[in-house]
């Protein structure tokens, strides 16, 4: 019975591991933004029957650009800058239009236009490390999972434990890709040179807003279930081992 149970826990936890790394792998929103170039024209009123004058500013310019991007897809279409840019970016919310491409070199916003030859190539070279680390995760999630339905039938400890290390492995390895994610978006000033390239080269009163989204959110998730699992079946198969 406390093999069933402990069984059945570890599944569950590794199954949901499994479900919410692939989403994060999948789907292209691990980075939202928001680009706004707004023109403002002053407007001066003056009532012929009123004492004081009367200044009213109309909003003649409101060109937004929404981007989202993920280990596949980078791709971006137009919108109202007011509106909320996580509702924006949900499934149901989105144009049938959009530009895509690929989004396997420089991580947003890098482009060889916005920034020099030398931290295009280090965006390059980040986004590969980024790429693998995601790569080598998925593929040792799905892997742990072949070898755990392998192992159910069983007990075959080594399956147990060689399911529980590719678990852990997996953890890590997102783990890892979240933590690059965090140090681009928040420590390195890429975002910041974009904007005052922007400002200088396309829109005086250029606004950019970034976000984390949905497939960033889930990588976390996976992480703690892809950590829990693993270990539960580490213990499992030492258990087992022992017992037989």
């Amino acid at each position: 019975m406390k093999w069933s149970v402990a069984l059945f826990f570890a599944g569950l936890f590794g199954a949901l591991g499994t479900v919410f790394i692939l989403l994060s792998f999948g789907t292209d929103y691990w980075l939202l933004a928001l680009e706004t170039c707004k023109t403002d024209l002053d407007l001066d009123m003056i009532g012929e029957r009123q004492e004081n004058v009367m200044k009213q500013t109309a909003d003649v310019g409101n060109s937004s650009t929404f981007h989202h991007e993920g280990f596949f897809w980078r791709c971006s279409f137009g919108g109202q800058g007011d509106e909320d840019i996580i509702l924006k970016f949900w499934f149901t919310n989105q144009p049938h239009f959009k530009v895509c491409t690929h989004s396997y070199l420089a991580p947003f916003p890098v482009s060889e236009q916005t920034h020099n030859a030398t931290t295009y190539e280090s965006a390059i070279i980040y986004r590969g490390f980024w790429s693998v680390f995601m790569l080598l995760g998925v593929t040792a999630v799905i892997l742990g999972g072949f070898i755990i339905i392998c192992a159910a039938p069983f007990t075959n400890s080594c399956l147990y434990k060689a399911g529980g290390g590719l678990f852990l492995t997996a953890g890590f390895f997102i783990l890892l890709a979240i933590v690059l994610s965090v140090i681009w978006l928040e420590l390195m000033d890429m975002v910041g040179l974009y904007v005052e390239y922007q400002k200088s080269h396309l829109c005086p009163s250029f606004q950019m807003n970034v976000t984390y989204g949905l497939s960033f959110m889930f990588a976390p998730v996976g992480v703690f279930f892809s950590l829990l699992s693993g270990l539960l079946f580490l213990l499992i198969g030492r258990a087992l081992k022992k017992h037989y």
